[in-house]
């Protein structure tokens, strides 16, 4: 399993990285939704943290584009948004999963336990 992570913040890609690796997940990050969807290809057991702020693309878009996959992998979609603003993106997503940062890795990790990730 990899775990894919959208974020733009270097920071916060970094530390969602390393506190996963101490859950033995290997994990990439990518600094904006343009990269990812280059060069990733996330198998159904793989997982994607994706920022909903992101710079270049809405994170809703890639939410939609990985959930028209024949297999999507599990999504887990991150945001530092009000939660107006929030709200107002995810309004046709509503079965998505958002955290709102700051995050702890007991969120996320708690987050993705329904598809087996702790």
């Amino acid at each position: 399993m990899v775990v894919h992570i959208v974020e733009d913040d270097e920071a916060v890609a970094d530390a969602l990285a390393i506190a996963l690796e101490d859950f033995d997940h290997h994990s990439v990050t990518y600094k904006d939704a343009e990269s990812f969807l280059a060069s990733a290809a996330p198998s159904s057991d793989d997982w994607v943290i994706v920022d909903i702020g992101l710079p270049d693309r809405c994170g809703t878009e890639v939410v939609r584009e990985l959930m028209d996959l024949p297999a999507p992998p599990g999504i887990l979609a991150i945001s530092g948004k009000s939660k107006v603003n929030l709200l107002q993106q995810i309004r046709e997503l509503p079965d998505l999963t958002v955290l709102r940062k700051p995050l702890s890795i007991d969120m996320v990790t708690a987050a993705m336990a329904p598809k087996a990730m702790v």
